[in-house]
């Protein structure tokens, strides 16, 4: 082996009882050289598999030492800050991409796609939901449920008030990892576990989940649901949907091509090859017919929209007449405002 899967050394929260409920890695490694740690093993007493342990000041301290001897600068700046801190410390260690098993490593899992080190479907997400806690996310850090009407008290009594943002099992990424060329316009949609590409725009009204995200460039003002990844150069319109796999028992992988457009209010069920264009409003299912026109507009069969799954240079709209779906070759593919995307 020359390589294990990843390491990170991160700082977190627990709650009372000394359970983990969000752990933050700042510069996780991918693919770590197995030397480096063959240098690490004796020092957090590492037996192989995926560990996960706590860190003591002493430990920081000799981690620092070997990030800098293999010229891991951030990493050894990681190590000497955190050996001043009271909070939880901690270094994961993933030999494999197994399915993670506990909080820290359900963390570093997300973390490693919103750095973009793996795309979304990259990496084994099994059974993370019952790893995450649903935890209060405050202007104080995240807070455990059970605990959170002391903590409020506690702030009134002292004076302030305590700001619960959201209450969820996911943060917003940006509180963990803003990456380099992006514009976030409302960041509380963007979750961690998002790859947001170089390039990509998302305003107020675009939204990413976790395992999900965009190639870059791209301009997003509307949802990306789990699972769905969208390619460089695609634009979606304001208020339109992607069906995510979480929706409706649904496991067919959605994702959009590249230089797409979804239109304004318009919604796919169907993954979508390069340059197709759905007209706004329409929402386009697996189970939806539609009428395959020639190039005279002519229509030459009734299919169902999943057997055009894929496909590209396809134009999708509805008959303003007789309300039916209607697709033909697309010949104006979209193409975004260079401009726009050139300064993020």
């Amino acid at each position: 082996m020359s390589t294990f899967f990843s390491l990170a050394a991160g700082i977190g929260t627990k709650n009372s009882k000394g359970e983990w409920l969000d752990v933050y890695y700042p510069a996780p490694l991918f693919q770590p050289s197995f030397k480096l740690i063959e240098k690490i093993g004796p020092v957090i007493g590492y037996v192989g598999g995926n560990v996960v342990v706590e860190l003591d000041n002493p430990t920081c301290h000799a981690l620092e030492s070997i990030f800098s001897q293999h010229g891991l600068t951030e990493q050894a700046a990681i190590m000497a800050t955190l050996e001043d801190s009271e909070s939880p410390k901690i270094l994961t260690l993933l030999e494999n991409d197994l399915a993670p098993t506990t909080t820290p490593e359900a963390y570093l899992k997300l973390h490693l796609i919103s750095h973009r080190c793996v795309k979304p479907h990259g990496i084994n997400l099994t059974g993370i939901f019952l790893l995450l806690p649903n935890v209060a996310w405050t202007n104080e850090g995240a807070i455990d449920l059970a605990e959170l009407p002391h903590r409020q008290l506690q702030a009134r009594a002292a004076g302030r008030t305590l700001e619960v943002a959201c209450v969820d099992k996911f943060p917003k990424m940006t509180n963990y990892v803003v990456p380099a060329g992006v514009r976030i316009a409302h960041t509380a949609r963007v979750r961690l576990g998002a790859y947001v590409g170089e390039g990509t725009t998302v305003m107020h009204e675009g939204f990413i989940n976790f395992n999900a995200g965009t190639e870059g460039p791209g301009m997003i003002e509307g949802r990306i649901s789990a699972g769905v990844f969208i390619g460089k150069g695609s634009d979606l319109g304001g208020g339109c949907s992607t069906m995510g796999t979480l929706s409706g028992g649904n496991n067919v992988v959605i994702s959009v091509g590249e230089n797409c457009l979804i239109g304004a209010n318009a919604g796919i069920g169907i993954p979508l090859g390069d340059r197709c264009t759905v007209e706004a409003g329409l929402y386009l299912t697996g189970g939806s017919k539609v009428q395959l026109l020639d190039e005279n507009r002519q229509v030459v069969e009734t299919v169902k929209a999943a057997s055009l799954a894929g496909k590209s240079d396809l134009l999708f709209r509805r008959n303003s007449t007789n309300g039916a779906i209607e697709c033909l070759t697309n010949k104006s593919a979209i193409a975004l405002n260079e401009e726009l995307h050139a300064h993020n």
